[in-house]
């Protein structure tokens, strides 16, 4: 089975175009979505049609997706962000608001198991940043691989048999025998590790390989598009230098 998996596409439509086009040569069976849909830029109702149109699909919540339908809070928002959550709920007009609350917060299957945030109380969307919640988190699963996003930032972390915990910012690895992986896949739409090309990643179960990648896309376009709509100009700014 290959998953694809990406995260974090903040209504830049372009991106996932660019991101979905290249899926067409990773012979993917099954995409996941790990959250955050909307947000940010400024094709909310075209990213989403265009990912809940994708042949079984899975899409775990985002915060920015729960925030949209006022499923979570939005008082730890930056002004910008809420800005964009605004703007948001007046662009979809509440035509996605049953789809959005129906989103689960976490996927699990023997393979793999997919969460916005962290697995420890995934609703409230915290960031998979260090080490102690990472250790917190790997006493959480089974599986060998818990894929993850919202830091919009890739990387994994590796559990060894032993127990040790390290950290990588490496894009392409092969599951150990007895390791565990937790496992950020970065963000589509806005990416924040001073890598401006759009992300996303595949996982093989039956090689054990694990890959993110990165692909280009029109940025320009994306950014001019969300000065337009009137939302902050640092959300598409932002864009031109993945972060």
């Amino acid at each position: 089975m290959r998953f694809g998996i990406f995260s974090d596409v903040h209504a830049n439509l372009e991106a996932l175009h660019a991101v979905l086009e290249a899926y067409q040569e990773e012979r993917i069976d099954t995409y996941i979505c790990a959250g955050d849909i909307v947000g940010y830029g400024a094709n909310p109702f075209e990213c989403i049609k265009k990912i809940t149109g994708l042949p079984g699909v899975i899409i775990v919540a985002g915060n920015h997706d729960w925030a949209v339908v006022d499923l979570v809070k939005t008082d730890y928002f930056n002004d910008y962000a809420y800005e964009a959550i605004v703007w948001t709920r007046r662009e979809l007009a509440g035509i996605f608001d049953d789809f959005l609350k129906s989103l689960k917060l976490y996927f699990r299957v023997s393979d793999l198991i997919a969460v916005h945030g962290t697995l420890e109380y995934p609703e409230k969307f915290h960031y998979m940043i260090d080490f102690a919640t990472a250790k917190s988190n790997f006493g959480m699963f089974s599986q060998n691989a818990c894929f993850v996003g919202h830091t919009h930032s890739p990387g994994f972390f590796t559990k060894e048999p032993g127990g040790d915990i390290s950290f990588s910012r490496g894009g392409e690895f092969k599951i150990m025998s007895g390791a565990q992986y937790i496992v950020n896949v970065g963000s589509v739409g806005q990416p924040r590790d001073y890598d401006s090309r759009a992300a996303y990643c595949v996982f093989d179960t039956e090689t054990g390989e694990i890959a993110i990648k990165r692909v280009q896309y029109d940025r320009e376009k994306a950014r001019q598009k969300i000065i337009a709509a009137g939302l902050p100009r640092v959300l598409g700014d932002r864009l031109l230098t993945g972060m």
